[in-house]
């Protein structure tokens, strides 16, 4: 009879822990998206804007919509590509996604 009454005595346990638990579980979650998307796209953006900025007359780069060239006019917002002796292409320069690999490799060593 007394171990009745003792667990009824009990009761629930207050409202405080379970907003704490919520609180940090979205506080969890915020921290996985961080770390899992935010910050990613972060270094992605950082990295294109310098490639942007550091594209030159002659250099080979790849475009968003795979096509292959060499810059030969660079606009404040528009890329020229030479993608075959006759052919010239007009981009934004946001759709150069890279260096062609081959290009980049040649690149670093001269760099070293």
């Amino acid at each position: 009879m007394i171990d009745i009454a003792f667990a009824q005595g009990q009761g629930q346990p207050g409202p405080g822990g379970a907003i704490l638990f919520q609180i940090l579980f979205l506080v969890g979650i915020f921290a996985i998206f961080y770390f899992l998307i935010i910050r990613p796209q972060k270094k992605e953006r950082e990295r294109h804007r310098k490639l942007i900025e550091s594209l030159k007359k002659g250099d080979k780069v790849v475009t968003s919509s795979g096509i292959w060239g060499t810059i030969s006019e660079i606009g404040d917002k528009t890329v020229t590509l030479k993608v075959d002796s006759a052919t010239k292409i007009t981009f934004s320069k946001e759709a150069v996604i890279g260096y062609q690999p081959e290009y980049e490799k040649k690149k670093e060593e001269k760099k070293s």
